[in-house]
């Protein structure tokens, strides 16, 4: 059987890793899906972004999520959240975010898995 690549070399993903508020990853989450589909994200307004990116929750811990994304730039994603920062308008969702501590590592895609 074929399988999909996940990403493809030489784009970027960003990993976001990070904490809610204990308790809270249910209203988390919903308030980051109405965002994500929201006309308000700009993210998916951007031809940088590949693919749409992924929410994960930590199995052994409901606080513990990771977001990842696929791009073609880093400095498009980068732009993106500093015009959002001077705009001064942060997603509702960010308000759950443990410790204010959500920012992204960025990765080289280097090779594929098969």
């Amino acid at each position: 059987m074929a399988l999909e690549k996940l990403a493809q070399v030489g784009h970027m993903v960003h990993v976001y890793d990070f904490r809610v508020s204990p308790g809270t990853g249910e209203a988390f989450i919903r308030a980051f899906d109405e965002y994500d589909v929201s006309a308000d994200n700009p993210m998916h307004k951007s031809a940088a972004q590949v693919k749409d990116g992924v929410l994960c929750r930590d199995y052994d811990d409901p606080d513990h999520f990771y977001l990842i994304g696929e791009w073609t730039s880093v400095e498009e994603h980068r732009a993106i959240l500093r015009d959002l920062v001077a705009k001064g308008k942060p997603p509702a969702f960010l308000k759950y975010i443990a410790n204010n501590e959500f920012s992204p590592r960025y990765t080289e895609v280097v090779a594929p898995t098969y």
